[in-house]
């Protein structure tokens, strides 16, 4: 039931990091200055993507230890 929480926390986490707002100060200004802020949302978006894929990469290395532990501990 735990790992089912987890698993809903993840996918719940993934469906809502669209709505973050991250630049850096430098990006920000710049797109401030313009008037229609269509670039300002690709750059966002882009930041996100980018932000959001070494967490996948991470929690997946670390669920595959994760079982890889569990099974010599079942083993034994």
């Amino acid at each position: 039931m735990k790992s089912f929480q987890k698993l809903s926390v993840f996918i719940l986490i993934l469906l809502f990091s669209q709505l973050s707002s991250a630049q850096c100060a430098m990006c920000r200004a710049v797109l401030e200055s313009e008037a229609d802020g269509g670039a300002a949302e690709a750059i966002n978006d882009g930041i996100v993507y980018l932000m959001v894929w070494p967490y996948i990469l991470i929690g997946t290395v670390g669920f595959v230890i994760y079982r890889m532990m569990k099974k010599t501990s079942n083993s034994n």
